[in-house]
């Protein structure tokens, strides 16, 4: 079994920042990719960051110089620094782990919502 403990999200002004982190443990070994995904009531859930194990980053358009993704392979941890953070960032933010064995889809952790409001 495979768990993901998120953490850091919480309600902020614009223009502030939070830092999430998302924690894996039990039986992974290798891991390949860790994404952070988000999603808002009615709309489809979408890939805000990634970070491979090269350390290669992929970022959406809209978050692109406000955010950074980066990880510790020791702690099998993935975080995502949030700066400038603008009313359209509210979300419940999900990490995504993909291991190099195991699941195509990987492992989900529950979500953490992030509240940008004035």
């Amino acid at each position: 079994q495979v768990q993901l403990v998120e953490s850091g999200g919480g309600l902020v002004q614009p223009g502030g920042s939070l830092r999430l982190s998302c924690a894996a443990s039990g039986s992974i070994f290798s891991i390949n990719t860790m994404n952070w995904y988000r999603q808002v009531p009615g709309k489809q859930r979408e890939l805000v960051a990634q970070i491979t194990s090269g350390g290669s980053t992929v970022y959406l358009d809209s978050v692109r110089g406000r955010f950074t993704i980066s990880r510790d392979n020791a702690k099998n941890t993935v975080y995502l620094q949030m700066n400038s953070l603008k009313p359209e960032d509210t979300a419940v933010y999900y990490c995504n782990v993909r291991p190099v064995v195991g699941p195509i889809v990987g492992y989900w952790g529950q979500g953490t919502q992030v509240t940008v409001s004035s």
